[in-house]
């Protein structure tokens, strides 16, 4: 008997999954080029303003833990559209904040809702999608994601020029108040989900897929090698670009991201080859890819071109990596989405953490060649494993 394959979304709705997603996570990121301004403004010291990224990180830990398992024993859309609207007022409660109290407490409310609705819209997007265009789906809405992150401080930065970190806070709560009623109507209803778990009992089957889906550890560590490698790159960027003999400003740096967004247009594709049964070879290109770039990098002191087309090389491999690593993860289990994108960005989050410290550490230890040789050993290690990985059975698409 032949099986007719179920229709495929509307680009419509693809195109509103990878909004969505792009706009929720850049609320995350809005603080990081307004800090000297936060400070100063609430009487924080240079040493201590760091506390509202802790906070907002703190916030998106919550998140993958409390809030987005939610998505699989919720309805998906009413869950958004009530995570939506909590985003907004929290947006608001910054941008009225009178105290440095308040305003950590807001920026832990973002942190909280801007993570739970994109990593929410990343599972949401795979249930929705038919299972032979579910990579396609997950990778535009990453690619919206990672568009978002490189936007979010463009906005800031330009928002705040103009009407001051406030105004950039109200100006994103407003967007998200007029972007609700769309796209509640523009996401497509899903049947409910079948199972009836408390909160808590969803917190304990995310320790019981982890140890029943060899997948999701496989692919995790290889996502824990990958953003510790980012982070070891962006991390050590600024504070070399800031200090002499370069001694660029903020700005400028922020700029050379601008150069990744190769790596969003890419990400869909990744996710349509990984459809067509070629995950394997888009995972090892994309590991070949993260491990090149540090030729170019490690160049950076010599040609800034050289380092724009590293750039481009690690966001490149990184984005196809991960759009493909998210696809096999969530082929296996439809029923635990919301868990599987939760457990996944963990792994994501103890890499960026590790790749950050590595970054600072080998920074002052042995310079610019001191993390271009870490991010190499790193980016080795995970083709490593890649490799060592080829060979293991893939969950059929």
């Amino acid at each position: 008997m032949m099986i007719t394959p179920a229709p495929a979304l509307p680009r419509a709705t693809v195109f509103g999954f990878a909004a969505a997603s792009g706009l929720s996570v850049s609320t995350v990121y809005y603080a990081h080029p307004l800090l000297d301004i936060l400070a100063r403004d609430f009487g924080i010291s240079p040493a201590s303003v760091g506390g509202v990224v802790t906070a907002t990180q703190l916030g998106c830990a919550l998140a993958l833990l409390i809030l987005v398992p939610l998505g699989d024993r919720l309805d998906r859309r009413w869950l958004m559209a009530w995570q939506w609207l909590g985003l907004a007022g929290a947006l608001a409660a910054v941008a009225s904040a009178a105290s440095s109290l308040a305003l950590l407490l807001g920026m832990l409310a973002v942190g909280m809702l801007g993570t739970a609705m994109t990593q929410g819209l990343i599972a949401y997007a795979a249930s929705a999608a038919a299972p032979q265009e579910q990579g396609r789906v997950v990778g535009a809405a990453q690619g919206g994601v990672f568009i978002g992150l490189l936007l979010a401080r463009v906005f800031s930065g330009a928002v705040g020029d103009l009407a001051g970190w406030r105004g950039v806070y109200l100006c994103a709560a407003l967007l998200m108040l007029l972007l609700a009623l769309p796209l509640h109507r523009l996401l497509p209803r899903l049947p409910r989900p079948t199972t009836a778990a408390s909160p808590r009992q969803l917190l304990a089957s995310m320790l019981s897929l982890l140890r029943q889906e060899r997948l999701l550890r496989a692919r995790g560590v290889l996502a824990l090698l990958m953003f510790a490698a980012f982070n070891i790159f962006w991390s050590a960027l600024t504070l070399h670009l800031s200090a002499p003999p370069h001694a660029f400003g903020h700005t400028a740096i922020g700029a050379f991201g601008l150069a990744g967004v190769v790596g969003a247009l890419a990400a869909s594709r990744a996710g349509y080859w990984t459809d067509q049964g070629h995950a394997r070879r888009v995972t090892l290109a994309a590991l070949v890819l993260l491990l090149l770039a540090w030729w170019p990098l490690s160049w950076l002191d010599h040609s800034l071109w050289a380092l724009v087309l590293g750039i481009v090389l690690l966001d490149l491999g990184g984005q196809a990596l991960h759009v493909s690593n998210q696809a096999l993860i969530l082929r296996a289990r439809p029923d635990a989405h919301g868990r599987l994108v939760s457990l996944y960005m963990l792994f994501y989050a103890v890499g960026s953490g590790l790749g950050g410290l590595g970054a600072t550490i080998a920074h002052a230890q042995a310079g610019w060649p001191g993390v271009c040789a870490l991010g190499t050993a790193v980016s080795l290690l995970a083709l490593a494993l890649g490799l060592a990985q080829a060979r293991s059975p893939l969950p059929p698409g």
